[in-house]
């Protein structure tokens, strides 16, 4: 008797689940995230403004916590933020950052310990080399020392190269020498012991700078410091996005021993005459040069969504060598490009739009893990 009761009731149950998903009336299984579906391949990570780590806008966040797994802040852990006047360190930003990605379970990187750009007003009119030193020893030291066991990793150094793979001229290599980036490293694995120490630089991928960041890294190495990983920033341009350089690229530093990340991933819709990611270069306004003002055509919609998909799958062919992939920002809203190199443009380089809507591109990469 109580068997015929359970059968009736599972069959009762059956049909009523078949008939509530034909009307629509069931709850339909919750669509799979980025952080999901790359969970056992690598981090996805996204850049996050002071605003969106102060968690002023409640759909930020959500979207935020729902899709990444990992965060670098855009501009509060720059010297300019974090040490304004000499010797006195600003750690409210960061330390919020760090009880974000604690209360969200995210891992944070820090971004940047050592860059020629965005440093304080006193240290770009040093001319003593002893006080460059002292602020590059000091600076290291506290700021390494105080996020050690907090975050999982640094980028120590950020963008010491040209684009032929030579030394930029920066007020650290003029007044410490070459060495500066391998002594940066030494500091930083004396502050930090438990976090993972970067490389990063954009347009490493292309052979010259290749080149020239292969040769930092195995002089950092040579010299006996600790390096865990470089970091390929992934600043490319819809339809002009240069696979082959990409993977050989990741090929030729993982033969090195050490973990390959893609940092700053964003892809440039518009036509503009400056190449790579130099914060200093500018470009006149145009209005031709911003013609989406009013959102992409579909054309350049699909070229987006099928670079982008093109991406992913040759990061899942080596997601051996790959620990981590982040966007360089949430939305298209948010994107540094909207200001650079021409300011006021209306960019959309990334998988969300500026009213939070996942766009073509994200799930053409989803498709991939479907």
């Amino acid at each position: 008797m109580k068997a015929s009761y359970l059968f009736v009731f599972l069959l009762s149950s059956a049909v009523i689940w078949q008939q509530a998903c034909v009307t629509g009336k069931k709850v339909q299984k919750q669509n799979i995230t980025l952080k999901q579906a790359f969970g056992n391949d690598f981090l996805i990570g996204t850049a996050l403004s002071l605003d969106q780590i102060q968690e002023k806008n409640p759909e930020e966040t959500a979207l935020i916590a729902e899709q990444f797994n990992a965060i670098t802040p855009e501009n509060i852990m720059k010297a300019e933020v974090m040490q304004p006047q000499w010797n006195t360190f600003n750690f409210e930003p960061a330390d919020k950052m760090v009880e974000f990605a604690r209360k969200y379970n995210m891992k944070v990187n820090g971004h940047t310990l050592i860059w020629h750009s965005q440093l304080p007003a006193f240290v770009r009119s040093m001319k003593d080399p002893d006080s460059v030193r002292q602020f590059f020893e000091n600076h290291i030291k506290t700021i390494a020392a105080r996020y050690d066991k907090k975050i999982l990793s640094w980028d120590v150094v950020n963008e010491a190269l040209n684009e032929d793979g030579t030394m930029r001229l920066s007020v650290f290599l003029e007044k410490l020498g070459e060495n500066y980036v391998t002594e940066a490293f030494r500091l930083a694995q004396v502050a930090a012991p438990h976090t993972e120490l970067y490389y990063n630089d954009y347009n490493i991928e292309q052979p010259a700078k290749r080149k020239g960041c292969i040769n930092l890294l195995k002089k950092i190495q040579q010299a006996g410091v600790r390096l865990d990983g470089v970091g390929i920033q992934g600043h490319w341009l819809a339809g002009k996005v240069p696979f082959k350089d990409i993977e050989e690229s990741i090929l030729e530093f993982s033969a090195l021993g050490i973990k390959v990340m893609i940092t700053e991933l964003d892809l440039e819709v518009l036509p503009r005459n400056v190449q790579g990611a130099d914060v200093n270069q500018r470009q006149a306004s145009n209005p031709a040069l911003n013609p989406y003002t009013n959102g992409l055509p579909d054309s350049v919609q699909q070229q987006l969504a099928k670079d982008y998909e093109a991406l992913f799958r040759l990061f899942l062919k080596h997601k051996d060598k790959i620990s981590r992939v982040t966007f360089w920002g949430v939305h298209d809203g948010q994107s540094w490009l909207n200001d650079w190199p021409i300011r006021g443009r209306t960019n959309h380089p990334l998988l969300f739009d500026r009213s939070l809507k996942p766009k073509p591109a994200y799930y053409r990469v989803l498709k991939i893990k479907s």
